[in-house]
């Protein structure tokens, strides 16, 4: 598409439905890939001839390659054109999902793991940057919301999906699946979804220069306290559902996931003309779920329903925060900011289940929701301070 049809397309304020499509299932590829085998550990196991504790470690490679590669890739690859870029992560994707496939050795498979974990880094760091270039300003955090979407279908959806399809054909037949999505995204990507040239090195704008915009770490600063914060009591919500006698923990993880998707389509309608109101709401309906859950946690319908509030909030976090990173630091930097984020997000979550373990085995699973409360609340404070340069109250 040349960059007249593009600018046309953003002057009539047209959205491009099947590009942003494409886009979205980039994000669900990436998650399938990312967290598929975190359902088949045995079977891995088996196959690979090591213990599961050791077949879980190909999940940990995975996340610990896509955050160290996400900052330093990206910035290498800032100034080459953007699709080539994006076809490439996911004939890295094809590849080695399929090398994962068809390995019986556990070193080879775990290389596989940790290639893959690269492209994810890239992948990450360029997606809400590309949405955002694909539309105009006006629409540019409901691009973003229809992108993020493909992280909660993943895990609402695909995962069980794929974990069915592993448990009727075997594992390696879902991996093969993946594989070949992500070809067929490749054909997809390369028909529908525009080129943008990279950043020229006389205007490309350093790391370091980005990391200090007025507001970029204002922003990276409530990712990791939200983060953290909620990924304290969700990593380990089968231990509080247990203390506190809410049922079955899937019953309760699917309340959650029903949630997270309904909350995901209220921000796409909301976060283009209300974007830190929509912010301090949710952060807030977080906060309040995870009082609920310290001082009525037990059996009834409240706890149940904060569980749903909380699922429902929490589903427009991180498309918020990362529209808000966008506007902080520009269109042009979006890349380079969001592999920040991408970073950060990741040491948020490893972070949070290290403090939910800590307190898990120290003070049991009624203290997890006091752990969560504070870091959320001062999150929401630090947004209601910041509204100025972090989280203006319309779209810069």
């Amino acid at each position: 598409m040349s960059g007249a049809t593009i600018a046309g397309a953003v002057r009539v304020g047209r959205m491009p439905w099947s590009g942003l499509l494409a886009l979205f299932s980039a994000a669900f590829t990436a998650v399938m890939t990312e967290l598929l085998p975190a359902g088949l550990l045995p079977q891995l196991g088996l196959a690979l001839g090591v213990p599961e504790g050791r077949a879980g470690f190909l999940v940990t490679a995975y996340a610990v390659a896509s955050t160290l590669s996400a900052i330093p890739l990206t910035a290498l690859l800032r100034g080459l054109p953007r699709r080539p870029v994006l076809v490439g992560t996911l004939a890295g994707f094809a590849l080695f999902n399929t090398v994962t496939a068809l390995s019986s050795s556990y070193a080879v498979t775990f290389g596989a793991r940790v290639l893959a974990g690269v492209m994810g880094g890239i992948l990450w760091a360029m997606l809400v940057g590309y949405a955002a270039r694909m539309v105009p300003v006006e629409r540019r955090g409901r691009a973003i919301a229809i992108v993020s979407a493909g992280i909660t279908v993943a895990l609402c959806a695909g995962i069980p999906a794929g974990a069915a399809l592993a448990s009727a054909f075997g594992w390696r037949t879902a991996f093969l699946g993946l594989a070949v999505v992500a070809v067929a995204l490749v054909g997809w990507v390369l028909c529908k979804v525009p080129d943008f040239p990279g950043e020229a090195a006389a205007v490309r704008v350093p790391l370091r220069r980005v990391a200090v915009l007025p507001g970029v770490r204002t922003i990276l600063g409530v990712t990791v306290l939200v983060l953290v914060g909620h990924q304290a009591m969700y990593t380990y919500l089968a231990p509080f559902v247990a203390f506190a006698g809410l049922g079955r923990t899937s019953v309760v993880l699917l309340v959650f996931g029903v949630g997270t998707v309904a909350g995901i389509w209220v921000t796409g309608v909301v976060i283009d003309r209300f974007p830190r109101v929509a912010l301090v709401v949710v952060l807030a309906v977080v906060a309040g779920a995870m009082a609920v859950l310290a001082v009525l946690g037990g059996p009834g319908w409240a706890p149940l329903g904060a569980v749903a509030l909380w699922g429902a909030a929490f589903g427009g976090v991180p498309t918020l925060l990362q529209s808000a990173l966008v506007d902080a630091s520009g269109a042009g930097n979006a890349d380079a900011a969001t592999s920040m984020q991408t970073t950060v997000y990741n040491a948020g979550i490893a972070a949070g289940s290290l403090a939910g373990g800590l307190v898990l085995e120290g003070a049991g699973a009624g203290a997890l929701p006091w752990t969560s409360l504070p870091l959320v609340a001062v999150a929401l404070a630090v947004v209601v301070a910041a509204r100025r340069r972090a989280f203006p109250a319309r779209r810069v």
